[in-house]
């Protein structure tokens, strides 16, 4: 493992969910609304809004695939091997995945000083429940609660879990983010997606209708973070749509649905620079995470050209390019060209995430070291720690 002389903060990191974790604060006249277990040929299942969730095909996660199993596919197979035949390798549940002590522990012999926690399966079921807003909001204040007990929000300065929500109901978001904000949250997460509400039908994720929502984030100064999930996507009929883990129906093969996390977080964050959500709320930090980057190139070449299109008409007080490389900060994947994604955002705006223990991210998270080889030490340490430290600072109005 690559050895540093300082420690690193890692921008993304994953739980598994614990047994009850989307169930122990779900009231009972809710639950079957929201997400149960059930027994299917004697194997343990999720139901979500009372359909079967195929998004993994154990979600006890015991046994677990191995971290980083897949990276080397993932870079262009240099040595042929079959995904399929790397994902069956399986090791019991590791303490580290499910408990925040054991974590930490792991995280001091891994180089790291400080994490953002996301979750597994939390970032994929509220497309699931989308069309019942009383179920999402009721189910994400009980995983939060969940989040809370088990990981903490903020544990010993060292994990730093990040409660997820919705749009979908203002007034809740609103409230949730209070709760948040009182547990120490230093990041909180969404899904990129449009938002389907209970009654204005689906709207933009910078529509002012939200705008309490984005005027207390602004007031608190805590950072957003948009992170890869279930955001709805279609592919209109090209692969079957869904998001699953079952690599024997063929999702290895090439396909558009390889692109949808990408094509997500692009439609969401250049939506929001269009509809000058960062003119609105200047104090507002966004942070793409396991998103990729390999659309910023296009991103930027659009954004330019709205800005010349609509000069004459005076629509950005600012403009848009550099409002966006001042309010976003870009998570590259492993695999991307992060040289690249710096000469677009600039070294302050990029951020180290290393997507472990998920089978597509990094063995280990130093692992990831050895792609910045061609930075200067200085840049290295910000893209390593300082970025993401800066944005784990409350920067309150």
């Amino acid at each position: 493992m690559t050895k540093l002389a300082y420690q690193v903060f890692d921008a993304d990191n994953h739980y598994y969910e614990g047994l009850d974790a989307f169930t122990r604060h779900v009231p009972k006249d809710m639950r079957q609304r929201c997400v149960q277990w059930a027994t299917i040929d004697g194997h343990q299942h999720h139901l979500v809004g009372g359909k079967l969730a195929r998004a993994v095909k154990n979600p006890t996660w015991d046994p677990i695939a191995k971290p980083g199993s897949i990276a080397d596919y993932l870079r262009g197979n240099p040595l042929g091997e079959d995904a399929i035949e790397l994902m069956r390798a399986r090791e019991p549940l590791p303490d580290c995945y499910i408990n925040k002590d054991a974590r930490v522990a792991t995280s001091e012999q891994q180089g790291l000083e400080a994490m953002w926690l996301f979750p597994t399966l939390g970032v994929l079921y509220e497309e699931l429940l989308k069309h019942d807003t009383e179920a999402v909001t009721t189910q994400f204040t009980a995983f939060n609660r969940w989040l809370e007990e088990d990981w903490g929000c903020n544990y010993r300065n060292r994990i730093y879990a990040a409660p997820y929500i919705s749009l979908c109901d203002v007034d809740w978001a609103c409230q949730e983010l209070e709760w948040a904000l009182a547990q120490g949250a230093r990041v909180v997460v969404m899904r990129p997606a449009a938002v389907l509400t209970k009654n204005d039908g689906v709207r933009s994720p910078s529509d002012p209708i939200f705008d309490p929502f984005w005027a207390r984030l602004n007031e608190a100064g805590i950072t957003l973070v948009v992170h890869a999930s279930d955001s709805g996507y279609t592919t209109h009929g090209y692969v079957n749509d869904g998001f699953s883990a079952d690599m024997s129906a063929g999702n290895f093969s090439p396909n558009i649905k390889h692109f949808n996390i990408e094509r997500a977080a692009y439609d969401f964050l250049i939506t929001i620079t269009y509809e000058r959500l960062f003119e609105r709320f200047p104090n507002l930090r966004v942070a793409s995470v396991e998103n990729g980057a390999e659309f910023l190139p296009d991103l930027f070449r659009k954004l330019r050209q709205s800005s010349n299109r609509l000069a004459t008409a005076g629509y950005y007080k600012e403009d848009p390019v550099q409002q966006f490389k001042e309010h976003v900060w870009i998570n590259p994947f492993w695999e991307d060209d992060v040289y690249e994604v710096a000469e677009y955002m600039g070294t302050d705006h990029v951020i180290f995430g290393s997507d472990w223990p998920h089978i597509e991210g990094m063995p280990q998270p130093l692992d990831y070291v050895a792609e910045l080889e061609n930075f200067s030490e200085a840049d290295k340490l910000k893209i390593l720690r300082d970025n993401t430290r800066s944005l784990n600072t409350p920067r309150p109005v």
